[in-house]
Formats: C-alpha cells, structure tokens, sequence
C-alpha cells in the first residue's frame, strides 16, 4: 500500500506560525487532517506500519511534551491514536487547536508544539520523512543560530505520511514554491 485511497480530497486544514523570537516557526504551513486515520490506522502498530510504507519512518508512540518545543532537522507528522488534547502550536503567541483520535497533523520543522492540556488517554505516533534525525530545541538564544542554519537546509519530504505521492502535503507545500528557510 503506497498510501490511502480517496474517492474525494480530505478535509486539510492549514496554519500559519511566523517567527516569535524565540520560536522560529516556518515559511510552510501546519497541515491538520481531521479524522484522517481509519480506524485500524489507531493501533499502534498499524499506525507506523503506514507511515512507514508513505516513507515517514524512526516512529514512536507517546504524547507531546507539555513545554514548547520545535525540531529544527526535520519535519514531523503526529497520528493521534487515543485521546484528545488541546496542543498550541507557532509558540506562546501561537495557536491552540483541539487534537482527538484519528487526526494527522503535520508540522514543518521550526514549528513549535506543546501539549496545553490532555486526557489521560491520549496517545500519539510520531515519524519523520525519510527517518531524518531530529533534535528538540526550546527556543534558547544560544539554540538559534545553528536552528536557524538546520531549517533552512531540510528538505521538502517526498511524500505525504497518508497519500504518497500525490498527497496534500506534496501539493500544498510544492504550491508554495518552498526550498528552504523560515518566515
């Protein structure tokens, strides 16, 4: 399997985050599929499995930090397979969105993330494209020079962590004529 299988488009919301000072956020936007995962896709294992057949690979099952945090050397899609949270995403003046079973949400690398309030529940499995390395950088003055260097150098992922190829995030990020760097 090379990726889900869509009679219509799925619903993709985008969110923009600009710099913060301390957040550099990114020039890309955060992409949130609601309720994307079929119901089997909620199993842990089945979860990675997909990912990983889409190229979204290095996976874990966990929750998200409860301090803002970002990853400057690599994008990184968020399957959410119980639960549900309140996560903030862009930085203390960012964006707070309520997260439950079954949605995907991509973050491109810059973008930070922080779990504002969970149930006990909650559970999400994360990946990389291409299983890049990632680091967890929290917006310390000494962090941004180098962060700023790493997130203009990470490239675009081949894939959508759902659709392959010829997913959302492919179209909407190669729409935005990306090559590298941060708002």
């Amino acid at each position: 399997m090379s990726g889900r299988s869509a009679e219509s488009p799925p619903e993709v919301r985008e969110h923009r985050f600009t710099d913060d000072g301390r957040v550099p956020n990114s020039e890309l936007p955060l992409l949130v599929y609601p309720g994307a995962l079929g119901a089997d896709a909620r199993d842990p294992a089945r979860c990675k499995a997909f990912f990983e057949t889409n190229g979204w690979s290095g996976a874990w099952t966990d929750g998200v930090f409860s301090y803002h945090h970002y990853h400057s050397t690599s994008h990184e899609v968020l399957g959410v397979i119980g639960g549900e949270a309140s996560v903030t995403f862009g930085g203390e003046s960012g964006e707070t969105l309520r997260v439950g079973a079954g949605d995907v949400v991509v973050i491109p690398a810059g973008v930070g993330h922080k779990n504002a309030g969970a149930s006990p529940d909650f559970t999400v499995v994360g990946a990389y494209p291409e299983g890049r390395s990632w680091d967890i950088l929290t917006g310390e003055p000494g962090e941004r020079p180098e962060a700023l260097e790493n997130i203009k150098n990470v490239p675009l992922p081949e894939k959508d962590p759902l659709f392959g190829e010829s997913g959302p995030l492919t179209e909407r990020w190669n729409r935005e004529g990306f090559t590298g760097g941060v708002v």
